[in-house]
């Protein structure tokens, strides 16, 4: 009986969300087989779970940066494996923070063998925020806005961004408070689906996100330098929109989205953006699993009868970012990505983008685990949202790394 097993998460047990963290444990025997397991309840009691199968060094030590996974939900040396590999017993769940005034909780335990997991060595707990030390929460009901805004600590003055989810609607907090934490003024926006607002509105109002730019370019500790705006999917495509019809705005990214205006006409002073011609008859069920696969029911984005629903970034004097996954199932976001780089080169304006092979429609903050199919929450139906664990995993990485630099450098 050698000294306990100690599970340590280096630098701190407490960290933000989007923090890798070191996991390492003692007291082992040499080259003894070990599975960890990673364990955490969502918000509704859900459970997700990671395990890997591993063997110690020869003085009885791990050291998952170093040490490579034997097996389990994935092999080879993953740092943070046990976080992105994260799965729900149930299908078709995605892990998502509502609150984010609490941490998500992760048990790491290691059990002895490479068998049942019936007899547990040790175990710790790594506390993941998403709001950092000092970021204040403020919920915004001023005018039309429906909104919540996070201010980093200290008088900055810091950049100002607007943040947008997707058609699944509400009020989505988590990445923009992650974002606060990392130093940026941040302005989480409901556009629909959420408290009076519908939830798939007949037509959206350019109005509306500009009272949100100005609300954010009134805020004493936001640099007066112009506004960046980042969105996913939907978002993406009001992201651009916002960039090119609103003079403030200084630089935008579009995460999964498209160059056109998607499903709901976007009114702007004096005339409307339609959106681009679909039908939902090309949607395809799957006869197994009842998932949506939505990829076909876009007309062709290369027939000039669908060109008045473009929006004209080209006019726009701000700066680009294009990411997409080339293992997208829902949306055709590569294709559609190109199409916007393409147009905005030819205009000889300077766009970054960056595909990525094998990530899903849901590019997220990093160790969120892969989703690749829930529940659509305006459309109530399961679709199909792709994506490959392990180049998902990057790709997420990878994309906050950039979402950040460049709003760094064009703010």
């Amino acid at each position: 009986a050698g000294m306990a097993v100690q599970v340590t998460v280096l630098p701190s047990p407490r960290c933000l969300f989007d923090d890798p963290v070191q996991i390492c444990v003692a007291g082992l025997l040499p080259q003894q087989a070990v599975t960890l397991r990673a364990s955490l309840v969502d918000e509704s009691g859900e459970l997700f779970q990671a395990h890997a199968r591993y063997r110690a060094g020869s003085s009885g030590e791990l050291d998952l940066s170093r040490s490579p996974a034997l097996g389990g939900s994935y092999s080879g040396v993953e740092p943070m494996g046990l976080l992105w590999s994260l799965q729900s017993k149930a299908p078709y769940k995605r892990l998502a923070k509502r609150n984010v005034l609490t941490p998500f909780c992760v048990d790491f335990e290691v059990y002895e063998g490479h068998g049942d997991m019936s007899h547990l060595l040790g175990k710790c707990t790594n506390e993941r925020w998403f709001i950092g030390e000092g970021v204040k929460r403020i919920s915004v009901r001023e005018g039309r806005l429906k909104a919540t805004l996070f201010l980093p600590p200290g008088p900055g003055p810091f950049p100002g961004l607007i943040d947008l989810y997707g058609s699944g609607g509400g009020l989505v907090e988590y990445r923009a408070s992650l974002l606060a934490s990392r130093g940026f003024v941040t302005l989480a926006l409901a556009y629909m689906a959420f408290e009076d607002l519908p939830a798939m509105p007949e037509i959206l109002e350019l109005d509306y996100f500009e009272e949100a730019v100005n609300f954010l370019q009134k805020q004493q500790q936001v640099k007066d330098t112009g506004i960046g705006v980042l969105g996913l999917s939907k978002g993406a495509d009001l992201a651009l929109s916002m960039a090119t019809f609103i003079p403030g705005i200084k630089a935008a990214v579009s995460v999964s989205g498209s160059g056109f205006n998607s499903f709901i006409p976007l009114r702007v002073d004096g005339f409307t953006v339609p959106p681009h011609p679909y039908d939902l008859g090309r949607m395809k069920i799957s006869d197994e699993s009842g998932l949506v696969d939505f990829s076909d029911v876009l007309d062709d984005h290369r027939d000039p009868a669908t060109w008045d629903c473009r929006i004209p970034m080209e006019r726009s004097l701000a700066k680009f970012l294009f990411l997409s996954g080339l293992d997208d199932t829902n949306w055709k976001s590569d294709v559609y990505c190109q199409d916007a780089v393409q147009r905005l080169q030819q205009h000889g304006r300077e766009v970054e983008f960056c595909c990525y092979s094998g990530a899903g429609h849901l590019l997220e903050p990093p160790y969120l685990p892969l989703c690749q199919a829930s529940i659509h929450k305006v459309l109530g139906v399961f679709v199909h949202w792709g994506g490959q664990w392990r180049e998902h995993a990057k790709a997420q990485e990878d994309a906050w790394h950039r979402i950040q630099a460049f709003f760094w450098q064009h703010l």
